[in-house]
C-alpha cells in the first residue's frame, strides 16, 4: 500500500468510524470488510440476508467477528428508518413506498448514513453508478449552494498527487456546473493534504482560440472566483500550460498558477474520463476513485470490475471524508 494510504489508514484508525457496505454477499466486499475490521481500522457494517452473508463468509473461510451484519428484513430499527425516510422525501413517498424501498440494500444503507448510524457508504461492486448515487441524491442530498454532485479521481504517482474532475458524473456540464466542481474539488484536495491550485482546462490558453466551448470555461472560471475569491484558480488553460512551468511562462506568464496546477477541471465528462485513463495507463498514475463530492455525507461508487484492494482503499477514503466532515 502506498505511503498516501498508509497515512490515511493511520488517520482513520484514530477516529474508528463506521462505514456501511450494502453489497454484503459479494466476496470482494466481504474480504475487504473483514480485513478492515480485523485491522481495527474502522467498524464495517455489511448489508444483506444474514443467512446468505454468513454462508458466503463460511465458503470463503472468513470470520465475521469484527464485522456487523444487518439484514433489512429483520432490523429492529426498521420502523424508525421508514419514518425518517418518509419525512425526508417530503410527500414523495408513502409509508408503504418507504417499506418497499428500504428493502433495497442501497436505500437501506444510505438511510443508515443519513440517521448517523454510519459515517459513509461504499457500493458499486455489484450495482450501477445510478443505483448507488440515486439514493444519496434523494436522501443525503447535496451541500447548500451545490446543485449537482460530481466525481473526481486522485491521481497518485510517487509523491505526486493530482485531482482530476469531473470524470464520472456530469456528461455536458455548463459554466455553473464547472465552477461548482472546481470549488468542491479544491475541498477534496485539502482532504488529501493538497494545497489546491485549480486549472480550468480547455483546448485554448488565455484566448488562443475562441468558441462557445472556450467561452464556457472562461465564464466558469469567473464564477468560481466569485464563489471562492481566496482560491488559487485560473483558466482557460491547455493542460501543458497549467502543468509545465516552462510552457506556462510562455503561454500565461501572468497567471497565479505558474505551471504548478494540481487540481484539473475538465470541460466535459468525455474529456475527463479519457484524460484520467490516459494518465493511468500511459502515465502509470494510480487512479483512486471515483470519489463523489458535493454531498452532505460521503457515498462512494466502486467499479464493478473492482478488486479487494480497490474496496479497501475506497473505504479508507470514504472514512476520511466522513471524519473530516
Amino acid at each position: 500500500m502506498s505511503r498516501l494510504f498508509e497515512q490515511i489508514e493511520a488517520n482513520v484508525k484514530d477516529q474508528f468510524p463506521t462505514i456501511v457496505f450494502p453489497e454484503g454477499t459479494d466476496e470482494r466486499i466481504l474480504q475487504a470488510a473483514v480485513k478492515l475490521g480485523d485491522n481495527k481500522v474502522l467498524h464495517p457494517i455489511v448489508i444483506g440476508s444474514s443467512e446468505a452473508v454468513h454462508k458466503k463468509a463460511e465458503d470463503l473461510g472468513l470470520s465475521l467477528d469484527q464485522v456487523e451484519v444487518i439484514d433489512p428484513s429483520n432490523y429492529p430499527g426498521f420502523d424508525e428508518l421508514v419514518a425518517a425516510f418518509v419525512e425526508r422525501r417530503k410527500g414523495k413517498a408513502s409509508e408503504e413506498d418507504a417499506r418497499k424501498q428500504l428493502l433495497n440494500v442501497n436505500y437501506f444503507g444510505t438511510m443508515l448514513v443519513y440517521v448517523g448510524k454510519a459515517a459513509g457508504l461504499v457500493s458499486g461492486a455489484v450495482h450501477s453508478t445510478g443505483d448507488t448515487v440515486r439514493p444519496a441524491l434523494q436522501i443525503i442530498k447535496t451541500k447548500a449552494g451545490i446543485r449537482k454532485t460530481s466525481g473526481v479521481f486522485v491521481m497518485v504517482k510517487g509523491d505526486t498527487k493530482l485531482i482530476f474532475g469531473d470524470c464520472a458524473i456530469n456528461i455536458a456540464p455548463d459554466s455553473n456546473d464547472l465552477a461548482e466542481t472546481a470549488i468542491v474539488a479544491a475541498e477534496t484536495a485539502r482532504v488529501f493534504n493538497i494545497d489546491p491550485k485549480v486549472a480550468m482546462l480547455s483546448f485554448s490558453t488565455k484566448g488562443s482560440a475562441k468558441s462557445p466551448e472556450t467561452e464556457k470555461v472562461i465564464e466558469a472560471t469567473r464564477l468560481a472566483k466569485e464563489m471562492a475569491p481566496d482560491l488559487v484558480i485560473d483558466g482557460e488553460f491547455q493542460f501543458d500550460a497549467a502543468f509545465v512551468p516552462s510552457v506556462a511562462a510562455k503561454k500565461a506568464p501572468n497567471s497565479p498558477l505558474n505551471g504548478e496546477a494540481n487540481v484539473f477541471i475538465f470541460p466535459s465528462l468525455e474529456a475527463g474520463n479519457i484524460g484520467y485513463k490516459i494518465a493511468q495507463r500511459l502515465g502509470e498514475f494510480e487512479a483512486i476513485g471515483p470519489i463523489l463530492q458535493g454531498l452532505n455525507m460521503p457515498v462512494n461508487d466502486l467499479s464493478r470490475g473492482c478488486n479487494v484492494e480497490d474496496v479497501y482503499k475506497l473505504a479508507l477514503i470514504t472514512a476520511m471524508q466522513g471524519v473530516n466532515g
